[in-house]
C-alpha cells in the first residue's frame, strides 16, 4: 500500500505561511479566544498533528494552478499543510462563523473562504477536495462529494467509516457503502489515525483514504433504482440471496431471469449479500433494467 512521508513537514512554498495552532495547548487558547466551545453533536474535534496534516496534504496531488477545496477548515492546520505543498488556488469551506473569520483574517489572500455546511452549500468545482471530516456528518458528507464526482478526494473520517467504503466481498463491514463508493471509483485506504491526534479527544480512531474518481460512465443505467436494490438485497444481510432477490425484482421468476442475464453463479441463491462484488451488483442493475424491472431510469444516471 503506497505511503506518504510523515516523519517531517514539508518544504515550505515560496510565499511564507502563517503559523497555526497545532499543540492541544495552544488549540484550546485559540478556540477560548474565538469563544468556541467544541461540540460532540458535531463531531467538532481539532487535529493537533502536523504530520498527519502534511500526509493528508501529499496525498492531494494537485497541478499547480488547478483548485483545490478543503472541507472544514477549522484552525486552519490542514489549511497551512496545503499551502506549504504549493496548493493553489484554495478555496476553504467552513460552517462556523468564528472560524471562517479566523481562517481569513489568519491566511488573507492566500484563500478563499465559503462560509457555510458541506452538506449543503455549493461546493466550487475543483480537481481535488480534501478534508478531516466531522466524525458525526463525515459520511453524508462523503457521499457528497462521491455523488459529484470529484476527480480526487482525499479524506480523514472515522476509521471504521473510511474502512466500511473501502470494504471488498467477504468482508464483515462490505455493504451499501462499499458498493456506492466503488460504483463511482476507487477507494483506497491510508494510515491510520489515534484519537489522541484530536482535541478534544474523540472516542474513535481515524484514518486517512482517497477516492478517485471513475472515467468513463457510470456502469448502471439508474443510480436511484441501483441504489433501492442494493438497499433491498442488504436489508437482511444474514439472509440468502434466494428470499432477498425476489423482492427487488417482483417475485422467483424474475430473480431467476435477471440473476442468469447478469452472470451470477448457478449457486447465487444459497450466497449472501456480502459474498458478490460489487460488478456482480452493477450487472445485475443492467439486467434489471433491460428487462423492465422495477425502478424508473435516470436520464442523468450516467453522468
Amino acid at each position: 500500500m503506497p505511503t506518504t512521508s510523515t516523519g517531517s513537514l514539508s518544504p515550505r512554498s515560496a510565499e511564507p505561511v502563517p503559523d497555526v495552532p497545532e499543540r492541544p495547548d495552544e488549540i484550546r487558547a485559540a478556540l477560548e479566544r474565538l469563544g468556541i466551545r467544541p461540540s460532540r453533536a458535531l463531531g467538532q474535534s481539532f487535529l493537533c498533528d502536523p504530520f498527519v496534516a502534511d500526509a493528508e496534504a501529499a496525498l492531494v496531488e494537485a497541478t499547480p494552478g488547478r483548485p483545490v477545496v478543503e472541507i472544514g477548515g477549522g484552525l486552519g492546520v490542514l489549511t497551512a499543510a496545503l499551502l506549504r505543498r504549493g496548493v493553489r488556488p484554495l478555496t476553504v469551506v467552513e460552517r462556523d462563523a468564528r472560524l471562517a473569520g479566523h481562517l481569513r483574517k489568519t491566511f488573507g489572500s492566500r484563500i478563499s473562504v465559503v462560509e457555510g455546511d458541506a452538506l449543503t452549500v455549493d461546493v466550487p468545482p475543483a480537481d481535488a477536495v480534501a478534508g478531516n471530516l466531522p466524525f458525526s456528518s463525515g459520511t453524508a458528507i462523503l457521499r457528497r462529494l462521491i455523488e459529484a464526482r470529484v476527480p480526487r478526494i482525499v479524506f480523514l473520517l472515522q476509521r471504521e467509516v473510511a474502512e466500511r467504503a473501502a470494504a471488498g466481498p467477504g468482508s464483515k463491514v462490505y455493504g451499501r457503502l462499499s458498493i456506492f463508493a466503488q460504483l463511482y471509483g476507487t477507494v483506497e485506504l491510508f494510515r491510520t489515525v489515534p484519537a489522541d491526534a484530536f482535541t478534544p479527544r474523540p472516542e474513535v480512531e481515524g484514518r486517512i483514504g482517497t477516492h478517485r474518481a471513475r472515467a468513463d460512465p457510470l456502469p448502471v443505467p439508474s443510480v436511484a433504482a441501483f441504489e433501492r436494490t442494493v438497499r433491498i438485497l442488504f436489508s437482511a444481510r444474514r439472509k440468502q440471496l434466494g428470499n432477498l432477490l425476489p423482492r427487488a425484482t417482483g417475485g422467483a421468476t424474475e430473480a431467476r431471469r435477471v440473476a442468469a442475464s447478469a452472470g451470477w453463479p448457478d449457486h447465487w441463491a444459497r450466497l449472501r449479500p456480502e459474498d458478490l462484488d460489487p460488478e456482480a451488483y452493477f450487472a445485475l442493475a443492467r439486467a434489471i433494467d433491460a428487462v423492465g424491472g422495477p425502478g424508473e431510469r435516470s436520464s442523468t444516471s450516467r453522468r
